[in-house]
C-alpha cells in the first residue's frame, strides 16, 4: 500500500514552537555530530534563540509543519555569521529537518523560503557549516547554489572523536 504524503508548509516561526524545535534540536545534540552542542536544552534555555529570528530582518527562522496535525518537521534559520560590525552583510544558514520527516523535500522547502525572505535585505554572502560527512547536506547546499570554500579539519570533538566541518558560502547579490 502506497504511503500518503501529506502537504507541507513554511512559515515563520513563533513563540509557540519554542517546545518542538527544543526536542527537534534536542535529538541532533544526542544522536548526531550535526550540531557541536553536547548538552541538550530546555525551552527556556533555547528562548532567546527563538526571539534572536523575528519575522523581518536578516535573521529569520522559518518552520515547516504537517499541513493537516501542524506538526513540524523541520526549520532553517540564519543567523550572524560573526559579532564583529563588519560582518554584518553576511549570515550563516542551517536546515535542521526531524528524523523521521527525510526524503519528503522539506529541506528543499525551508531553504526556498529562508532565501525568499532574505532576498529584500542587505546582505552579500550566506555561509554554512557542514559536519562531515553528511552527504545530503552536502546535495542540499549546492543545489541552493552555495559553494565549498573549505574544509576545518577535526576542528570539533563531540562522542569522543574529532570531526570535520566543510564550509560552504553563497552570493546573496
Amino acid at each position: 500500500m502506497p504511503t500518503e504524503r501529506t502537504e507541507v508548509q513554511v512559515r515563520p516561526g513563533v513563540e509557540a514552537d519554542l517546545e518542538a524545535l527544543t526536542a527537534l534540536y534536542n535529538h541532533y545534540v544526542r544522536e548526531t555530530a550535526i550540531t557541536f552542542d553536547t548538552a541538550i536544552f530546555t525551552p527556556e534555555e533555547r528562548r532567546p534563540w527563538l526571539l534572536s529570528h523575528p519575522v523581518d530582518g536578516p535573521y529569520r527562522l522559518m518552520v515547516a509543519t504537517d499541513a493537516d496535525s501542524q506538526e513540524i518537521l523541520g526549520y532553517a534559520t540564519s543567523s550572524p555569521f560573526r559579532a564583529k560590525p563588519a560582518y554584518a552583510t553576511s549570515v550563516e544558514t542551517t536546515v535542521y529537518v526531524a528524523p523521521d520527516a527525510g526524503r519528503r523535500g522539506v529541506g528543499t522547502l525551508l531553504y526556498k523560503a529562508l532565501f525568499e525572505a532574505l532576498s529584500g535585505e542587505d546582505l552579500h554572502r550566506a555561509y554554512a557549516g557542514i559536519a562531515q560527512p553528511n552527504e545530503a547536506s552536502a546535495r542540499l547546499h549546492e543545489r541552493f547554489g552555495f559553494r565549498h570554500v573549505g574544509t576545518y579539519r577535526e576542528v570539533g570533538r563531540k562522542f569522543g572523536r574529532y570531526w570535520d566541518v566543510a564550509w560552504y558560502e553563497k552570493d546573496l547579490t
